[in-house]
């Protein structure tokens, strides 16, 4: 493709994830603009030197999908223009029961529950309804036991493009010498 071509197909990708709203799939992009990876990669590549440091919009990569979000310098005024109240913080809980799931998903309730040693039905509740995890399908076991993972707006929120952003979690032997162990 030549550059006219290219920054066509990058307003036709910056169309469908400014109507999205939400992180859209690469291959779903390619599928319906008919692109190739190379005029893709080069189109997204346009987006994202147009939605630079200097822009109140960012193009963010979330494990496979792109999507179009304020900058994070633009959020108080966005908030306040649009009457959006800012979320809480998350519980101590919330974030332990977030870890756990982000270093060993997919993961059920009871593993999380045998990691931390208390129920965290609520938290778990709590985070599904918040949208930072997600269901993934059912544990092969008596009972079939949902299995959770951390979803796109975990990502979002935490600033990665994937859990193989995470920093590695440090691991404690029985003499108390830390090894840091890779997601």
């Amino acid at each position: 493709m030549n550059l006219m071509e290219i920054k066509e197909l990058s307003k036709t990708i910056e169309a469908i994830l400014f109507a999205a709203g939400y992180p859209v799939e690469i291959i779903k992009l390619m599928e319906v603009t008919g692109a190739d990876k190379d005029s893709f990669e080069d189109a997204i590549g346009v987006l994202n030197e147009k939605y630079g440091e200097d822009s109140g919009v960012r193009l963010v990569f979330l494990d496979g999908k792109y999507q179009l979000c304020t900058s994070e310098k633009q959020l108080d005024v966005v908030r306040e223009a649009l009457g959006i109240r800012r979320g809480g913080n998350l519980s101590r809980a919330s974030l332990e029961v977030l870890a756990v799931i982000a270093y060993n998903q997919p993961t059920t309730r009871s593993f999380i529950e045998q990691v931390r040693g208390v129920d965290c039905t609520y938290t778990v509740s709590s985070l599904l309804e918040k949208g930072l995890i997600e269901v993934c399908g059912k544990l092969d076991s008596p009972g079939r036991p949902s299995l959770y993972k951390t979803s796109s707006d975990f990502l979002r929120v935490f600033g990665l493009s994937s859990v193989h952003d995470l920093p590695p979690f440090e691991v404690f032997d029985e003499n108390g010498q830390v090894t840091l162990k890779p997601l």
